[in-house]
Formats: C-alpha cells, sequence, structure tokens
C-alpha cells in the first residue's frame, strides 16, 4: 500500500512502516497539485502536519484514500467527520508531541521574564556601545518561581506545560469547560513520584489572578482572548499562545501592550500564516517563533513512529 507523507517523517516510522510492507512516499506536493498526484500515483493513506489541508474537495476527489494521518494533536485541517462518513480512517497523534509544545512554552517564558527576546536582538549591535545601557534596560527582570500560571485548556498539552510550572514551583490554575479535575504526576529522574490533583476553575477567575497565562485550545469560532478578557487580567501579566492562530485577538494583544496591561507576550501561531503582520514581527515586546511547537527531533520521532504503530495495527486488523 502506499503512503503519501506530504509534510514529512521521522526516518524511525517510514522505517517501520517499509519493515510491515508499506511504500513511503516522501515527496512534497503543492496543495494545487496534490489531488492529480493522489490519483496519479493511486496514493492508499496521505499523512500531513499543519501545512497540508485534505478538505471535502480533496476527499471527494481521490476514491484510492483508505486513511488520512495527521502528525500531531488539531485536526483542524482536516474534514475529520466528512472523512469517516466516507469509510476513510482518520487518524493523529495526540500525546507525541505534547512535551515538546509545553517546553517551548517555557522557553518564551524564561526568555520573557529576563528579555532574552529583546536582548538578544540588541546585543549584537549595541552591545559594545551601549553595554551599560542595555545592562539597566535589562536589569528588572522577575523570577516564575512561586508566581501563579493559567492555563486555558487543560487537556495533553496543558497538563503537560503544568507539569513543569509545578517542578519550577508555581502555582497552577486551570480552565476548561470539559475537565473538572486530574491527577498529574510528576517523574524524576532517580524514580520518585509526586502526585498533585487539579482542580480547574472559572475562565475568569485565571484570567483575574495568573501572573503568566498560556492557552492550549482548539480554533474557534471567536477569540479565546480579546479585549474583554485583557481587561480581567493582572496588570503586567505575560502571555503565551503555542496553541492555534486566532484563538488571541491581535489587534487586541498590541493594545493591550501598549496600555501596560500586558508586558509581554509571547506567539507561536498566527492568525495570518505563513504572513504574520509587520506590527508583531517588530514589536519589541513580543517573543515570537515561526509555529515550531512540535518541531523537536524527539517529537517528531515519537509522532512517526505513533502514526507507523497505528497504521500497521489498522490494515492488519483487515
Amino acid at each position: 500500500m502506499k503512503i503519501l507523507a506530504n509534510d514529512g517523517m521521522a526516518t524511525s516510522g517510514v522505517i517501520a512502516l517499509e519493515a510491515a510492507g508499506f511504500s513511503v512516499n516522501l515527496t512534497k506536493v503543492p496543495q494545487d497539485q496534490l489531488i492529480n498526484y493522489i490519483n496519479e500515483h493511486q496514493i492508499d493513506m496521505l499523512l500531513v502536519r499543519s501545512a497540508t489541508t485534505a478538505r471535502k474537495e480533496l476527499i471527494d476527489a481521490c476514491p484510492s484514500l483508505k486513511l488520512i494521518g495527521r502528525g500531531g494533536v488539531g485536526m483542524d485541517n482536516i474534514d475529520v467527520e466528512y472523512a469517516r462518513n466516507k469509510g476513510i480512517k482518520v487518524i493523529n497523534t495526540p500525546d507525541a508531541s505534547s512535551h515538546s509544545v509545553a517546553e517551548l512554552v517555557f522557553a518564551h517564558l524564561f526568555g520573557m521574564a529576563r528579555f532574552l527576546h529583546d536582548s538578544n536582538r540588541n546585543m549584537p549591535l549595541e552591545g559594545d556601545t551601549k553595554f551599560d545601557v542595555l545592562k539597566k534596560a535589562y536589569a528588572g527582570g522577575k523570577e516564575l518561581t512561586g508566581k501563579t500560571i493559567g492555563i486555558l485548556g487543560f487537556g495533553r498539552i496543558g497538563q503537560a506545560t503544568a507539569k513543569i510550572a509545578l517542578g519550577n514551583r508555581m502555582k497552577v490554575m486551570a480552565y476548561d469547560p470539559y475537565i473538572k479535575e486530574t491527577d498529574l504526576t510528576l517523574k524524576f529522574f532517580d524514580g520518585q513520584k509526586v502526585t498533585f490533583n487539579i482542580k480547574t476553575v472559572s475562565k475568569e477567575e485565571v484570567l483575574k489572578n495568573a501572573d503568566f497565562i498560556s492557552l492550549h485550545v482548539p480554533k474557534q469560532k471567536e477569540y479565546v482572548i480579546s479585549t474583554d478578557e485583557f481587561n480581567m487580567m493582572k496588570n503586567g501579566v505575560s502571555i503565551v499562545n503555542a496553541a492555534r492562530g486566532g484563538v488571541i485577538n491581535e489587534n487586541a494583544l498590541i493594545e493591550a501592550i501598549e496600555s501596560g496591561k500586558v508586558a509581554s507576550a509571547a506567539m507561536d501561531v498566527f492568525e495570518n500564516e505563513p504572513k504574520p503582520p509587520i506590527q508583531l514581527l517588530m514589536h519589541p515586546n513580543l517573543s515570537l517563533t515561526p509555529h515550531i511547537g512540535a518541531a523537536t527531533k524527539e517529537a517528531q520521532a515519537r509522532i512517526g513512529e505513533e502514526l507507523a504503530i497505528q497504521i500497521i495495527e489498522h490494515f492488519n486488523k483487515k
């Protein structure tokens, strides 16, 4: 059976699939040529990450497809129910990238707390001529330890973020309309374990009390954070969005930063990818990455291996 991994696949996943008798094609086909390519090569399975979409038009036009796989958690780039109604198996890898995204959240949080995002821009330009000026400018950093992190969306990635926060001795407040409470177990290098019971609270309570806020929610019809939500927050709050572009009103975010309500914000995802607006890209209070939450070698290996296991198990049942 033929598999097109259109957004790439880790070598370990490819090896596992080929050992099981599948043919894996790593060609990167442009979206507007994808239907023709799938039909011409009689592709049985399409594997995507975030770059490629599998919408109704493609599903209807490609009768050879038996499975669509998403390397990652969210599947908003696939018409999932429509595909399943057409008899196509749809899979994803909800666990594989959680820790990688959570680590990126804290990379941004630690960086913003000590102005690293701005210092790394200015030191190469002015470090030799304005060292003392920059030293003074970046001297008012703050520690994360002992502060409150608010997590909006307490699924796998939100919980992975909470574990890192707990390890850093932060107070965790979480909101999720579908989760009332959960036990989080921190496992240490020497085999010790500590379990914390986290009860979720209202969104308003999180917004009013958090020193740092991290979003882990799917894309929705309305903004999750806009002007009203910013007004509820503490003055000087810091925010990270490594979830989906469009869950934060970016114009309202800039206004909140300019007013001093928000001290700094980090964004890994944007409403208008791959062309974020210049006012975001150039703002000194923004820490930015180009949608790399799951882009670690370890996560990509886990994603490839999880996809391979699911594919092999699915077709072995037949």
